[in-house]
């Protein structure tokens, strides 16, 4: 009889643990924390603007859990995300805040929060920052920072030198993996009119720290500092380091590159743009060598002053 009741206590314990632990799949938006949730009406007004994923950094620094949004009606309930089997590709959520997700993982509740151990994860939408920068490619874009002089610098400044513009910080790992790459790319095509330059994330008052990561990876490309979140959604970036575009000699955005540049697919992309803009300058040459030749062909017209 005794192991019957302990029997029947142990089905029940575990009946009752499996409740409250429970795979599931979740669908929802990703916010830095509760507070900017409730900052407006989200049935309303949507959640992931620039300014949003800007403020985010400060929220995910200060180390406010992550919550994904799943709503229900004009009802959202709120999930603390934390990392199961699925890897996150840098040491926090930020670079899925604003977007939609499905989530597949255990839920469990963790004193008032419910709490999602994520094991799996799609990407469904991006945020509205994203979807507005998607329009980018082909437009011009600027961009003006300090760097590290003080001195204020302005990409529309280089206009008529292809550009490649890489957002980094001194603190991120992989921005520091891909700076050889970027500082061969400035070796082998400055001569071309290709003109590398860094757009780092940390304050000007950074400086020294800036100053020894530039010693420490041998950059030879100039460096602007103080870039934002923001700047880097406006080029359709994602919100995580690093992130590179290039930019055509006409000012325009060419290309969008998210995460860490592939030195064979940059140059690559370089050469495309450097054949075409000679391509285009020969074409230029042979129309003015035709105007100037029709121009030597027509007969000189003889004079109407009477003698």
């Amino acid at each position: 009889m005794t192991r019957l009741l302990l029997g029947l206590m142990l089905c029940v314990t575990l009946a009752a643990q499996a409740a409250a632990q429970s795979t599931v799949k979740l669908e929802g938006q990703v916010v830095c924390c509760a507070d900017c949730w409730a900052e407006a009406d989200r049935t309303k007004v949507e959640f992931g603007t620039a300014e949003d994923l800007l403020k985010a950094q400060g929220c995910v620094a200060n180390g406010d859990p992550t919550l994904l949004c799943v709503r229900e009606g004009d009802k959202f309930t709120l999930y603390q995300l934390e990392q199961g089997k699925f890897r996150l590709p840098g040491k926090n959520w930020l670079e899925f805040i604003g977007r939609r997700l499905s989530v597949t993982g255990e839920v469990r509740k963790k004193k008032d929060a419910s709490v999602v151990r994520v094991d799996a994860l799609e990407v469904l939408a991006p945020s509205l920052a994203e979807r507005e920068a998607q329009g980018v490619v082909g437009t011009e874009v600027e961009l003006s920072l300090k760097d590290l002089f003080g001195a204020e610098q302005r990409l529309s400044a280089l206009k008529g030198r292809i550009v490649v513009l890489n957002f980094w910080a001194t603190y991120c790992v992989p921005c520091r993996a891909e700076m050889p790459d970027l500082a061969a790319i400035q070796n082998e095509y400055a001569a071309l009119g290709v003109q590398v330059v860094g757009a780092s994330a940390d304050a000007p008052e950074d400086r020294a720290k800036v100053m020894q990561f530039i010693k420490e990876t041998k950059i030879n490309f100039p460096v602007w500092a103080g870039a934002t979140t923001a700047d880097m959604v406006k080029f359709g970036l994602r919100a995580a380091l690093p992130g590179t575009v290039i930019v055509g000699r006409d000012g325009r955005v060419a290309k969008v590159i998210s995460g860490i540049v592939n030195q064979a697919e940059l140059k690559k992309q370089i050469d495309v743009m450097l054949a075409s803009a000679e391509k285009a300058s020969a074409t230029e040459r042979k129309k003015e060598r035709g105007q100037v030749a029709s121009a030597k062909r027509k007969p000189t017209e003889a004079s109407s002053v009477p003698s």
